[in-house]
């Protein structure tokens, strides 16, 4: 993975998430009422975060979990309750600052909110990593890039999500590209699980992890598949 274009991409997905969508993603991340659309990517959110959890350990005491792309920390909010002690990650502070507001102050301890990139070395090492819609932006090269990475510091398992490439996904994609440059949302990559499977096989520093387990969630306008990577 090329460090200038992944940089690139960071660029452009911390400023739309952390200036032009930053209230939008409030909304969508509330309770507030929302319409079909939007109410449809909720309900596909929340399926998809009930999934992640449920492939982590109901105990996690004694664990260090990493929720990379954290947005405004609903999944990190899960884990510190089973005791885990998490660092959650975002490109946005804005969607940070709105996490630490809604945090419950019985969990404060065990949450350390960090403003940067998921892929820093100095956030540490970790038992579980989970990165729930945090590589959907990237090529394929670049996410695979990104995990291995990651791997590298982490112990039991890593759990994320990419956009399975469906004929829906492709024509959203398509429409995306007729709005002006400036209110485009980051492009989302849809994958092939094939494809993904075979450049995970294929890539070295991942030879020592398999993939364990996939589930995809389709909620209306959401689609986005969950796979978990675990050492062999």
């Amino acid at each position: 993975m090329s460090d200038v274009h992944y940089d690139e991409r960071r660029g452009h997905i911390e400023a739309y998430f952390d200036r032009t969508a930053a209230a939008a993603w409030a909304r969508l991340t509330s309770d507030a009422p929302l319409g079909r659309i939007r109410g449809s990517v909720r309900a596909g959110r929340d399926r998809m975060r009930a999934t992640l959890l449920s492939w982590l350990p109901e105990d996690l005491r004694g664990a260090r979990v990493l929720d990379a792309g954290c947005g405004t920390g609903a999944l990190a909010l899960e884990a510190a309750r089973r005791g885990a002690d998490v660092v959650a990650v975002d490109l946005s502070p804005t969607l940070l600052r709105l996490a630490e507001e809604r945090l419950p102050a019985e969990v404060r301890p065990r949450i350390r909110f960090e403003a940067g990139d998921m892929l820093d070395p100095a956030l540490g090492r970790f038992d579980h990593v989970v990165l729930m819609d945090s590589l959907i932006h990237y090529e394929p090269a670049q996410a695979v890039r990104a995990l291995e990475r990651l791997s590298a510091r982490t112990a039991a398992s890593i759990a994320f999500t990419y956009a399975p490439r469906t004929p829906l996904l492709a024509a959203m994609h398509a429409v995306g590209r007729l709005f002006p440059r400036g209110d485009r949302a980051p492009a989302i990559v849809p994958v092939a699980p094939r494809l993904l499977a075979r450049r995970l096989h294929r890539e070295p520093a991942l030879a020592r992890w398999g993939l364990a387990r996939e589930q995809r969630v389709a909620s209306g306008f959401y689609t986005s598949q969950a796979a978990e990577l675990r050492p062999r």
